[in-house]
């Protein structure tokens, strides 16, 4: 497997996010994603993304059981910030300091291990100085509790304000060629400060593998069926971009998610894409992406094909989209 560094923390090249075992995206199978997350680390894939409110805390404790007796193998990463209820419900965001030390607490247990190798906020309080915020996390550091510290979806301001805090190792962030939208602060700011870059969903929610041709292909709980890029007239232009990427890969030998995949780890060495699954035979594809060479042609014409902004819809509803890059 392929190694990447994210500031100072070495990780394979291609992690697996893990949300979508629990919730979101339709059914689970708990067997199945088991074995997907054990046949990642059989090959080599040791970065694990997970978070306190995947599944409201369901998901930390599947990736706990799926890592017992092989945590000497991965790299894990949860998040906290997005605070919900018992039943689901969502409750807002919160950055207290004493909120941080809660809920590292409950992943530590839910988990079943004894630190997090990378601790994000998941989303910026906007009620909270990101200096309290990261402050509290910088005391789980020193606690043995976390090794690294992470921020995901900030803006470059909050981040430059948290790295002179603690030195941030990773940004998590949305990016994939239908949403570009890190490219120039985002992406300048923390490659300025030595940051490595997460991208998640770099699939664009599974559009950019081909696999979807309908509102109908998913489940009738999965939530990208309310998502704006998958409504409507967006949808049918969002489709017209993914032809392109098909065609793309038919004349590369590879699947339109390894070209899809191939695109983004092409765009430096410091970007360690997650793209989430919750089978076996999905993870397997994806890893061929590390296989997949675009050339400077290549790269050009995905550039004029699916150029920044050319996704239609937002990535999120309305009232989603005010809560990120703060």
């Amino acid at each position: 497997m392929q190694q990447r560094t994210l500031g100072s923390l070495d990780v394979s090249a291609l992690g697996l996010g893990c949300m979508g075992m629990s919730e979101f995206y339709g059914p689970g199978d708990e067997a199945e994603s088991i074995a997907t997350i054990q046949r990642a680390l059989d090959l080599g894939v040791a970065f694990l993304d997970t978070a306190d409110m995947y599944g409201v805390g369901r998901n930390e404790e599947l990736v706990g059981r799926a890592i017992r007796g092989r945590r000497h193998e991965v790299i894990l990463a949860t998040k906290f910030g997005n605070v919900r209820g018992p039943g689901g419900e969502r409750l807002g965001i919160s950055g207290k300091p004493d909120y941080v030390r809660q809920a590292c607490e409950a992943s530590l247990r839910r988990l079943g291990v004894e630190v997090i190798d990378l601790y994000y906020q998941h989303r910026v309080d906007p009620q909270t100085p990101i200096e309290e915020t990261v402050g509290a996390m910088a005391e789980l550091v020193r606690q043995g509790k976390v090794r690294h510290l992470g921020l995901s979806e900030a803006g470059p301001e909050t981040i430059r304000r948290a790295h002179a805090v603690h030195p941030i190792t990773a940004l998590q962030t949305e990016y994939s060629l239908w949403s570009r939208d890190p490219e120039g602060g985002i992406l300048d700011t923390v490659r300025a400060l030595g940051i490595g870059f997460v991208p998640y969903s770099p699939l664009g929610r599974g559009f950019l593998t081909g696999q979807i041709k309908s509102i109908e292909d998913l489940a009738p709980d999965d939530f990208r069926r309310n998502g704006p890029r998958f409504q409507g007239e967006n949808f049918q232009k969002n489709l017209d971009l993914v032809q392109v990427v098909e065609t793309m890969a038919r004349e590369k030998g590879c699947t339109p998610a390894q070209l899809a995949l191939a695109w983004v780890l092409a765009q430096g060495p410091d970007i360690v894409p997650i793209p989430g699954t919750k089978r076996r035979s999905y993870l397997e594809e994806n890893l061929g992406a590390l296989g997949v060479s675009l050339t400077a042609d290549d790269m050009a014409r995905i550039d004029r094909a699916l150029p920044p902004g050319a996704a239609a819809g937002t990535r999120y509803a309305e009232a989603q989209m005010g809560l990120l890059g703060r």
